[in-house]
């Protein structure tokens, strides 16, 4: 058995004692060839994390293992969990996990997104991951989704550990904050955000409280962009709707954005050394994070796929769209 369910010992001084949720919840049905149990583990800053560990029935010895995360705003009971049980059923062992602030995992205040804290997020599961006696701690992979995606990229350029790595319908959080949408905005706009930001934390300070931005705009405007129509269709309907899902619900803390300004997370995401995929829909608005992302990465162990006719969205949980057996032949290959 992989650990306890605390993800240490039961005496631990290092782990948060959760409240979780055993019943299950997910925006998906559970497989019946695939064994499930909720478990948990701490990062570097003394943070619990929640996760779904999902283990293939009848696997024996030591497996490949598999850390999935994201979207940004999202739960592990929503796409992260989806990709963690479909990999669970190729032979990987998966841990689909909340990241700091969010969700079942711990972290006060509530709802705060970190640049840094957010990628060691992806480096604590992998720490679960090479101590858990089901794990080969040689083959080990991360998966990031959405924002997640430029997390797990960030996290292959700092953690030698990890040896192949999947990007899907990948956002870059620094760069979509500092420049907005197509790198429109300006030193100018950018200024402005910062006024309004640090004024937002005056407020907070005074009321004793954090604002929240909102989650996905409900309801929904005629004249929205398809993007957000899409995010709504997912987020705020029962296909993806979860309780404790942010985009769901009322969004992160306003004051988030702050870190994202001035922290470039994908600054040494040339030197990643271990295989990556990076995986978008060809029709996705956010297509050019992947792409610009992939002409940054060295060696002949990178590789770009673009799925036709997909949207960002259709990589959350469509199954006809999400290209799962070029991304198991991936981790086949590079979790040997």
């Amino acid at each position: 058995m992989c650990a306890q369910t605390n993800g240490l010992n039961k005496d631990s001084m290092m782990e948060q004692k959760l409240t979780l949720t055993e019943e299950w919840d997910k925006t998906f049905p559970k497989s019946n060839r695939v064994d499930h149990r909720k478990v948990t583990f701490h990062n570097r800053y003394g943070i619990t994390l929640a996760a779904d560990l999902y283990i293939p029935k009848q696997a024996e010895g030591k497996l490949p293992a598999i850390a999935v995360s994201g979207p940004f705003g999202a739960v592990k009971e929503q796409c992260s969990g989806l990709y963690a049980q479909t990999l669970a059923e190729q032979g990987f062992l998966t841990l689909a996990f909340d990241p700091s602030f969010t969700g079942e995992s711990g972290g006060e205040p509530r709802y705060v997104a970190s640049p840094d804290i957010n990628t060691e997020d992806f480096c604590a599961a992998v720490d679960y991951l090479s101590t858990c006696p089901e794990a080969d701690a040689e083959r080990i992979g991360i998966l990031g989704i959405c924002g997640w995606g430029g997390f797990a990229l960030n996290a292959a350029a700092i953690d030698t550990r990890i040896k192949a790595t999947v990007a899907s319908t990948m956002y870059d959080m620094t760069r979509v904050t500092a420049r907005g949408y197509f790198d429109a905005m300006d030193a100018d706009a950018r200024q402005e955000l910062r006024k309004q930001l640090n004024a937002q934390r005056t407020e907070d300070y005074r009321n004793g409280t954090y604002a929240l931005a909102g989650g996905v705009i409900d309801p929904l405007p005629d004249d929205a962009p398809q993007f957000v129509k899409d995010y709504y269709a997912y987020y705020k309907t029962p296909r993806g709707y979860h309780a404790r899902s942010l985009n769901s619900n009322g969004g992160w803390n306003k004051t988030s954005s702050l870190s994202f300004l001035n922290m470039p997370i994908l600054m040494y995401s040339d030197e990643i050394q271990s295989a990556v995929l990076v995986v978008h829909g060809e029709k996705a608005h956010s297509r050019y994070f992947g792409e610009d992302a992939f002409k940054k990465l060295k060696g002949a162990n990178k590789r770009l796929l673009i799925v036709p006719g997909a949207s960002h969205t259709d990589l959350y949980d469509n199954l006809e769209k999400i290209p799962f057996g070029e991304i198991t032949a991936f981790y086949r290959e590079h979790l040997k």
